[in-house]
């Protein structure tokens, strides 16, 4: 069905807790309405609302897709693939299939959001990528009024990208596939501290080979004690992009900074923590108040007046952290969040 509403509240739909209102909003949660949706210009697509930046209103129509659902596709001994529709919460979902002894998700446990946002950023944590386990997604073209399912391939994912960030007003995700492994002997641990504090839990079941669910419950370990609860201090997550350099510039900064942690790509470039970076430039639980970064991980940005703090106000700790950082280091921090305009364009 379609859901229409008009001068719609969305201040309890962003996890930054900005007082935002949209001139109309509408809420889908069937996608067979889609072909009979006839939309003004201009209008934009909201999901669960965990990674942007909202004005305080918007006069564009905002679209909820809020469909549900998932359903095993195919089989067998070793693996199994799983149709996800786009309103289902992200948490919830790796839950389930890390219960059901379906694996390959476990290490983005506690990503706010919901699963049909996750292709947009190519959401990504503890060494792992939705683009690692997804398969395609299914989208509704609004200019051709058409469904199509996209690859993986088509999808065009990067380091928190994809076509879905290029173009952001040619789709409607309605449906992910998810290809996950059963083996429990495979996991993806070396990655930060996540290695010991999940062979901590084996250790304490009497293991010593870590499980998928052990990761599982060392990644929620982990951010439970470093991310604040968007409910209890509202945050969009991570506020930068780790900044990818070149092995030279790598080089040439641990010279200067021995203790600089980096994680090697493939192509020869070397991953930097955006967090490590914020808090040697003495910006950890600092900002222009009242933005401030996390005091125990100054790579979130945290909102210390919901419903009264407005972009203005991010933008202004944004730009003094990425100001700081360049100083320091010569390295420009990219912002991860969309920001959205009052008519609803986003960048």
């Amino acid at each position: 069905m379609i859901h229409t509403h008009h001068n719609y509240d969305l201040s309890a739909l962003n996890t930054m807790a900005l007082s935002a209102t949209a001139a109309t909003a509408i809420i889908i949660d069937d996608e067979s309405v889609l072909p009979s949706l006839q939309l003004a210009a201009p209008w934009m697509v909201l999901s669960g609302g965990s990674n942007v930046l909202l004005p305080h209103h918007i006069e564009a129509t905002v679209v909820m897709p809020r469909m549900m659902g998932k359903k095993v596709i195919a089989e067998d001994a070793d693996s199994v693939t799983l149709e996800v529709m786009a309103g289902e919460n992200w948490h919830d979902l790796v839950s389930y299939c890390t219960a059901q002894g379906w694996y390959g998700l476990e290490n983005l446990a506690l990503i706010p959001g919901l699963a049909g946002a996750a292709p947009v950023q190519n959401i990504g944590a503890y060494g792992v990528q939705l683009e690692d386990a997804l398969v395609s997604v299914r989208v509704y073209e609004w200019q051709t009024a058409r469904f199509e399912t996209l690859t993986k391939d088509q999808c065009q994912f990067a380091y928190r990208h994809s076509i879905f960030k290029d173009d952001p007003d040619r789709y409607l995700i309605t449906a992910i596939t998810l290809k996950l492994h059963k083996d429990s002997t495979k996991t993806m641990s070396n990655y930060g501290d996540l290695h010991n504090h999940a062979t901590d839990l084996a250790a304490q079941d009497g293991r010593s080979s870590i499980t998928p669910m052990d990761v599982y419950h060392a990644v929620i370990d982990i951010r439970n004690s470093k991310l604040p609860d968007p409910k209890q201090l509202p945050n969009c997550g991570s506020f930068f992009q780790n900044p990818i350099i070149s092995a030279d510039q790598y080089q040439s900064l641990l010279e200067q900074y021995p203790t600089m942690p980096h994680y090697p790509m493939a192509d020869g470039m070397v991953k930097v923590p955006a967090g490590w970076l914020i808090e040697q430039a003495g910006l950890k639980g600092g900002g222009i108040a009242p933005i401030l970064t996390h005091t125990k991980q100054a790579l979130v940005l945290t909102n210390h007046a919901p419903l009264i703090a407005t972009q203005n106000d991010i933008a202004a700790t944004a730009k003094h952290i990425i100001d700081a950082v360049a100083a320091k280091f010569g390295i420009r921090l990219v912002r991860e969040p969309v920001w959205i305009d009052r008519d609803g364009s986003h960048h």
